[in-house]
């Protein structure tokens, strides 16, 4: 077991970095003023749905794995965890192995999962998001679902918190214009709700580069 997954063993079952480690990347209007869509319900009829933020475990830099959407789905072109709805009576794990393993072709037989980051609503598809941290141990080869999965990607961990990486523009969003925090690791940019679910376990990073 590598020292950042007995770190996190113990560290996601205690308070976490939460909201605030989120709204670290997250888009706000350029007026300044609250828009409509807000990172809490409004009620209590939202899907539940997890993803799963896979770290490789079998290489000497920590890595997390990413996936860029295709096109012809929701959010497509953008680079995301791998995800989806709960079904049935699925726990929130199940659903994010069952999810990786339909879209990357995870082997979940392999995979040790160390807990939960902190859930984010998303108000546009009225999707509550809870991410599944596992580790996976054994090397393979992943195999992207065309249908949602255009590439596999990973990025380093030293990417993600090297200040130059980590940029600001203002972008329009349904209209309206934003200021949106990016990171700049890949030919798409990695923002919005998985830059958001991500922050709060680069907070997390933080910490336990903190401790050493």
């Amino acid at each position: 077991m590598s020292a950042f997954q007995h770190f996190l063993n113990r560290r996601l079952t205690n308070k976490l970095p939460g909201r605030d480690a989120q709204k670290i990347m997250a888009p706000y209007p350029k007026n300044g003023r609250a828009n409509k869509t807000h990172y809490e319900p409004a009620n209590d009829d939202f899907r539940n749905s997890s993803v799963l933020v896979p770290f490789i475990g079998w290489k000497d830099e920590l890595e997390v794995l990413l996936t860029l959407r295709t096109e012809s789905i929701n959010h497509g072109g953008q680079l995301s965890f791998p995800g989806g709805g709960k079904e049935g009576d699925e726990t929130i794990e199940e659903t994010a192995l069952r999810e990786a393993q339909e879209e990357i072709g995870l082997h979940t037989q392999h995979v040790e999962i160390s807990g939960r980051l902190t859930p984010l609503y998303v108000g546009h598809s009225d999707n509550m998001v809870t991410p599944v941290i596992a580790f996976l141990k054994e090397e393979q080869t992943f195999t992207p679902n065309p249908n949602e999965v255009d590439e596999i990607i990973t990025v380093s961990f030293s990417d993600l918190v090297a200040e130059h990486n980590l940029i600001e523009e203002e972008w329009s969003l349904r209209g309206t214009p934003y200021h949106v925090p990016f990171w700049n690791i890949y030919r798409v940019p990695l923002w919005g709700a998985t830059a958001m679910m991500m922050s709060e376990l680069v907070e997390l990073y933080k910490e336990f580069l903190d401790q050493k």
